[in-house]
């Protein structure tokens, strides 16, 4: 974890907010869609990076959002845009979150669970401080995903390089955990959650797709026009990146049934 954290610190040496942040990515763009009619008023986003996603959150929808993160570049900039911060080690499983139980109705998680080795008391501890039938929305990248699995069986090589760039250093240091989307949607619902949703999120508003746009607008179309088709007639399982949602709770007659939306 501390050289996950060290070189998280590299790649964001110069930056101070998202106005510098070139990563600002899908999973960023569908909140707050991916809530619908839910009515959230307490939400937490856990490891919240530079605020992606908790600022749109904060701007858009009408709840109280608190933040965590645990790097020293990412507190500061969340703080610097007003969202309350508090920094604790989701990976140290001899202390208790430092919030009561039941202290939200909505919890996010976008790629944080690949980074943890006590994914059990992580999850644990998401449904201590959900109140009853409150809502997870939970991201990791899929490992049977045909970007991930064509690289391993066409080129021998695994995903995250750790002689490459910045960014597969610093996956190659930091991602402990691989789970596909079969295995973390099993594996969340073990810990007393009922599976209500994946969100996949097609090209539209990322920094690439933007900055693909603005090189060739053909381009960019045609690929939003494929991953669009892609993703709604294939099922969830082959997805780079779904948002999965789940409600505290065993299943009930009448309640949600599980869907897929593209966003």
């Amino acid at each position: 974890m501390k050289t996950a954290v060290a070189i998280e610190e590299k790649r964001l040496e110069g930056m101070t907010g998202i106005e510098d942040y070139p990563w600002f990515k899908e999973r960023h763009r569908v909140f707050p869609a991916v809530f619908e009619d839910r009515q959230h008023k307490r939400v937490m986003d856990i490891s919240a990076g530079m605020g992606c996603a908790a600022q749109r959150i904060r701007d858009l929808y009408p709840a109280k959002i608190i933040c965590n993160d645990i790097t020293p570049t990412c507190v500061t900039a969340l703080r610097k845009i007003g969202l309350e911060t508090v920094s604790f080690d989701l990976d140290d499983d001899t202390q208790p979150y430092p919030f009561p139980d039941g202290s939200f109705d909505a919890i996010v998680s976008l790629v944080t669970i690949e980074h943890l080795i006590h994914v059990d008391y992580f999850i644990q501890q998401i449904h201590r401080l959900l109140e009853p039938n409150g809502y997870l929305y939970v991201s990791t990248p899929n490992y049977a995903a045909p970007e991930y699995v064509g690289r391993v069986l066409f080129t021998g090589q695994s995903y995250h390089d750790p002689l490459g760039d910045p960014d597969t250093r610093y996956e190659f240091y930091a991602h402990v955990r691989y789970f596909t989307y079969k295995t973390l949607l099993s594996f969340v619902a073990s810990f007393g959650f009922t599976p209500v949703a994946a969100y996949i999120a097609k090209p539209a508003g990322s920094a690439r797709f933007r900055e693909l746009s603005q090189k060739n607008r053909l381009a960019a179309v045609s690929i939003q026009s494929l991953m669009t088709l892609y993703y709604s007639v294939f099922p969830p399982t082959y997805a780079s990146e779904p948002i999965l949602c789940f409600r505290k709770g065993p299943a009930a007659a009448g309640r949600e049934k599980f869907r897929k939306v593209v966003l």
